[in-house]
């Protein structure tokens, strides 16, 4: 149980975060372990968030850190990045997950996390005599620097010399030997004299993961495109006297939800439609023009347009996009005003097809073009996408969906895309995914 000291015999309490070795208290019983249960090598991305780097410096830091506390075991989370394929990914949260861990989504390797890791996991198993079986003591090296050591009954003896000073180096003096401490590291020494590895020093060569065009989409006449007509209350399958709960009323079987009123206005004239939502996206539609929309997360979120009645009867229709429904309970639309009076871009659809690439690398399709809606492979969803909404640096926070060759055909493969917004499908093109090596170190 992570993060719960309080936890019960025989439920083992242990810890989740960035830097378990600084902030994980211990077990709460001499009889249970000290287990680091989630390592996270970068953190869930959302929707106009960068994503979240951690240097293979700082991950080795504290993985070593946690051992020579005593640590037993530590977890990543996540070692290998993935896909949230479908409508699986969480409130707000792009369908990349993970991408930044030591094997990204499409199974590559990020240099140098995964080679660093690997060299900082050798180091610890050469170790492995004295941790399992040696006695555990510490001693002070300096103001902000401390060993530890463990030592076998063999005689064998490992240490773990850390320098907590993250703006300088230390010289420090340990068994009668002198070593050299770079800011913020911890040096492993599996004999106790002689250091195999040090955290800070990164030898392993950088890698960049590049993309390659294999199939554009730029043709008009290989797309064809849908369009659902905009419902009216008189031909609508369910009616209530009351807003109804998006969640609730389509049981987690779809993002959308249409909710539409009708009623009688004596003149024409000009008025504010303000809508209330704590779902995901809300589109509006007035007599079948389309007046905007806005977004928000899992809080209330407000659309107000200025709207056009006529004499007559006027149909007001709102799309609802609830987003995911793990992480939260209800979504919806929660209260529509027109002036004063309380009422109890279009979803556009597209298909082509496209034959699969040669060869054997990771394929994703580029959806830089489009704006927001979700994309299916030979009827397997790949995904939500949401390119429009940008991040600080004003690029979207994924470009690139993961197809899986799994998932293809030699020929004839078909790519449909429900886009909510005003996406161009001719800007699409399919991407082979490989990594290269980098000149920096």
């Amino acid at each position: 149980m992570c993060s719960q000291q309080d936890a019960p015999d025989p439920v083992i309490n242990t810890c989740n975060g960035f830097e378990c070795g600084v902030k994980f208290e211990g077990p709460n019983s001499p009889n249970k372990p000290s287990l680091w249960t989630e390592n996270w090598t970068s953190f869930v991305q959302r929707y106009g968030e960068e994503p979240f780097i951690r240097s293979a410096a700082d991950i080795a830091f504290h993985v070593a850190l946690f051992v020579a506390k005593n640590g037993t075991y530590v977890n990543y989370y996540m070692y290998h990045g993935g896909t949230n394929f479908g409508r699986t990914a969480a409130a707000n949260v792009i369908t990349s997950y993970y991408d930044q861990a030591p094997l990204d989504e499409y199974g590559l390797i990020r240099q140098p996390l995964w080679g660093h890791l690997k060299e900082l996991h050798a180091a610890i198993k050469l170790c492995k005599v004295p941790l399992l079986a040696g006695s555990f003591e510490t001693s002070s090296l300096g103001h902000l620097q401390i060993a530890y050591v463990f030592k076998g009954k063999s005689g064998k003896c490992a240490a773990f010399l850390v320098n907590n000073d993250n703006t300088s180096n230390a010289r420090v003096r340990f068994q009668n030997i002198s070593f050299e401490l770079p800011s913020m590291s911890i040096s492993i020494l599996p004999d106790c004299k002689n250091v195999a590895f040090n955290t800070a020093k990164v030898s392993t060569q950088y890698n960049t993961r590049s993309r390659t065009v294999k199939y554009k989409f730029d043709s008009m006449e290989r797309w064809e495109e849908f369009n659902e007509p905009i419902p009216i209350f008189s031909n609508t399958l369910l009616k209530a006297n009351a807003l109804l709960d998006h969640m609730s009323t389509t049981k987690d079987t779809s993002d959308y939800l249409w909710y539409t009123v009708s009623f009688q206005h004596e003149s024409d004239a000009e008025a504010e439609l303000s809508v209330v939502s704590n779902a995901h996206v809300v589109h509006a539609f007035v007599n079948g023009a389309y007046k905007g929309y806005a977004h928000g997360g899992k809080h209330n979120f407000a659309l107000e347009n200025p709207i056009e009645l006529k004499n007559g009867t006027n149909h007001i229709t709102l799309l609802s996009n609830s987003g995911a429904y793990l992480e939260r309970k209800t979504a919806g639309i929660r209260s529509v005003r027109i002036q004063n009076r309380y009422l109890n871009n279009y979803q556009w659809g597209y298909q082509t097809v496209f034959d699969a690439p040669g060869g054997n690398d990771p394929l994703a399709l580029n959806l830089g073009s489009m704006g927001k809606g979700e994309v299916w492979v030979n009827g397997k969803s790949i995904g939500r996408y949401w390119v429009s909404i940008h991040t600080p640096q004003q690029r979207p926070s994924q470009t690139w969906y993961n197809i899986p060759r799994s998932f293809l055909k030699p020929e004839e493969n078909q790519l449909v895309l429900v886009e909510e917004e005003y996406g161009d499908p001719l800007g699409i093109t399919l991407d082979s995914v490989s990594i290269t090596k980098d000149a920096k170190y």
